[in-house]
């Protein structure tokens, strides 16, 4: 009895393996039966494929710009602080001319003067 019980189950076994390598694992009856939810499948897995797709190359995106971004935020910061340097000098230019100093703007930098004693 469990001998017998034994070499059916190996035998089923056997017949599944075999159905799968000879590719009868899944029949025409099998798809015909259940055409729908396998459409349905079929849909469902190709949304979640292009949804994964589209979500990494906006990732990718959104970085590039980040990245823009921050490099036009210290190119206007780099503006920003010539124009300032650039403001402050023509209002202190206008100051001296309005009160007559005969003060003008010197072209070579300051220099330090040493002594020995």
């Amino acid at each position: 009895m469990k001998n017998k019980k034994t070499t059916q189950k190996t035998k089923k076994r056997h017949s599944i393996i075999w159905r799968i390598i000879r590719g009868q694992l899944f029949t025409v009856e099998f798809f015909e039966r259940h055409w729908l939810k396998i459409a349905v499948l079929m849909v469902m897995i190709l949304v979640y494929i292009s949804n994964k797709y589209q979500c990494q190359t906006s990732m990718v995106t959104i970085k590039k710009l980040e990245r823009e971004l921050e490099i036009e935020k210290n190119k206007c910061i780099t503006e920003r602080g010539k124009y300032m340097g650039q403001t402050r000098e023509s209002a202190m230019q206008e100051l001296v001319d309005s009160l007559h100093l005969d003060l003008q703007k010197q072209e070579q930098p300051p220099f330090k003067i040493s002594y020995s004693k």
